[in-house]
């Protein structure tokens, strides 16, 4: 594998700015790597949809072009990225890994994409996700799962798992990915990355094939806290394209994940989450999760335990918003302006709603249809009250709860995942069990405050990666990536070096 692939996207700035290597000499060692490993669903990691490597090509040429005549555009710039599927992309599929948009080419850019696009990054491609983001493992993709960097026989997270296993098995430096209910950081956790979920608002969602509209949300996926510092600050910001996107610039995330950076936290203080431990709670991330807490508290951090009771109702509300959300988004997959038309058989002029239902069957997967009925049920004539706007309230509840621990704490932590990845094909027939991978990183989602997960290390009992999740107050962003860089500095100094880097060689077959 070439030197240049395993460099983070910081180290690649550097590179670039000396001259040492060139954007195509880079963008070309990441298209080896892809070609190298990512293979298909039936053999290799399978992150990508669709790898634009002439598009890829063209664009570093120009950051070259760019660079010779001293105009670059950012700091960024000539350094790859790749670009989760459900982000709509000019002259590049967007399928949201259904069948229902296979082939579908959109006709603009995602405000985040256009913002990429002119900083000079180039795309390598669209990563695999579970269908229109509905999972919790890239197993409910349309086009086959995606699998874990570090055991090809296991899950790499979901929805956002293909982003996940690209930056993990270095097939990509930075990546783009949406978090809707822990859709960027749970990946991060089970393949050893960072992800970032920014405050609701802070990145635009114009162009984010919505899933959930009050809950989705646009972030980056690196392999350092800086990495994702630097992506974030480029990606954010308001958009008047967004009527969800906040009035106000982004900035000083960089310079938080520096100063965390020195491992000093003196004066901070961090609230260990009751509610988000005990039964269930795989013993190897509570391990690693207390170690995490006590080098923070070696940092100079107050450490106390905080309480916030709605939280245990955080995936019951989740699991009826959501899906009525899903169910109103979805009813535009009708088989008459775009995306996949199936025509009825035995029918010689069938209807346009025979036409719509015989093509919502064929292009839905099942998860998808089944947060459908879920949804539309808890929206219906005399439900709507018992289920949806009872869900709201606990909404109100855990927003509530979070506003009280911000009184007593700067920041929040805890394990960003109850488990390490599960083996492939182990939780598909049981959806509840499923769901209950995002039982930490819900209620973020559900409050709109910003979240990261950084790599703990590995759980004794399969070796396997765990992350560790920093919850801040809304706009305060920067918090979590001084606790979040704080606590990766001080890893590293135990580890000798940053988790992947420790990890065995992925040959194409296994790590």
């Amino acid at each position: 594998m070439s030197d240049l692939t395993r460099r983070t996207a910081a180290q690649l700035v550097d590179a670039l700015a000396t001259g040492e290597v060139t954007s195509v000499e880079l963008t070309q060692a990441h298209l080896d790597r892809i070609a190298a490993v990512d293979g298909t669903a039936d053999a290799g990691i399978h992150a990508f949809l669709h790898v634009d490597a002439e598009g890829a090509l063209a664009q570093a040429a120009a950051s070259d072009e760019r660079r010779a005549a001293g105009r670059v555009a950012h700091a960024l710039d000539g350094v790859p990225i790749a670009v989760k599927d459900v982000l709509t992309t000019t002259g590049l599929p967007t399928t949201c890994g259904s069948k229902i948009l296979e082939g579908w080419v959109p006709p603009y850019d995602a405000t985040v994409v256009a913002r990429v696009k002119a900083a000079g990054l180039p795309i390598l491609g669209k990563t695999n996700m579970d269908e229109f983001a509905m999972g919790s493992s890239t197993e409910h993709s349309a086009y086959g799962p995606t699998r874990n960097p570090w055991d090809l026989d296991r899950i790499p997270g979901g929805s956002g798992g293909g982003s996940a296993a690209a930056v993990a098995s270095f097939q990509a430096p930075l990546a783009l990915g949406t978090d809707t209910g822990g859709s960027i950081r749970q990946p991060g956790a089970v393949t050893g990355t960072v992800g970032v979920k920014p405050t609701y608002g802070g990145v635009s969602r114009y162009g984010l094939v919505a899933l959930a509209n009050s809950l989705d949300q646009v972030g980056p996926v690196t392999r350092t806290v800086l990495d994702s510092a630097l992506l974030h600050e480029l990606v954010g910001g308001h958009d008047p394209l967004d009527s969800t996107s906040i009035d106000r610039p982004v900035g000083g995330l960089v310079e938080a994940a520096r100063q965390g950076a020195t491992g000093d936290l003196t004066g901070l203080k961090v609230g260990i989450i009751s509610e988000l431990a005990g039964d269930g709670w795989q013993p190897g991330v509570m391990t690693r999760f207390a170690e995490s807490v006590a080098l923070l508290e070696q940092a100079g951090a107050e450490v106390v335990e905080v309480s916030c009771p709605s939280f245990v109702h955080a995936m019951a509300a989740y699991y009826l918003i959501l899906p009525a959300e899903a169910s109103s988004n979805l009813a535009k997959f009708d088989a008459m302006r775009y995306g996949l038309r199936v025509l009825p058989e035995g029918v010689d002029a069938p209807s346009a709603e025979q036409v719509m239902r015989a093509s919502r069957d064929v292009g839905f997967g099942d998860e998808v249809k089944r947060r459908i009925i879920i949804g539309t049920y808890a929206l219906s004539s005399g439900y709507y009250d018992a289920y949806y706007g009872q869900a709201q309230k606990v909404r109100t509840l855990i927003s509530r709860d979070f506003a009280a621990a911000y009184e007593k704490v700067d920041v929040l932590v805890s394990p960003t995942a109850p488990t390490t990845a599960f083996r492939l094909g182990e939780k598909l027939d049981d959806p509840l069990a499923m769901y209950l991978n995002d039982l930490a990183t819900i209620p973020a989602n559900l409050a709109g405050v910003p979240g990261i997960s950084v790599p703990a290390g590995l759980a004794d009992e399969d070796g396997l990666p765990v992350g560790f999740q920093v919850l801040a107050p809304a706009l305060a962003d920067d918090r979590v990536y001084r606790v979040g860089a704080a606590l990766e500095a001080l890893l590293e100094e135990k580890w000798g070096g940053a988790l992947l880097t420790q990890a065995p060689e992925l040959d194409g077959a296994a790590r």
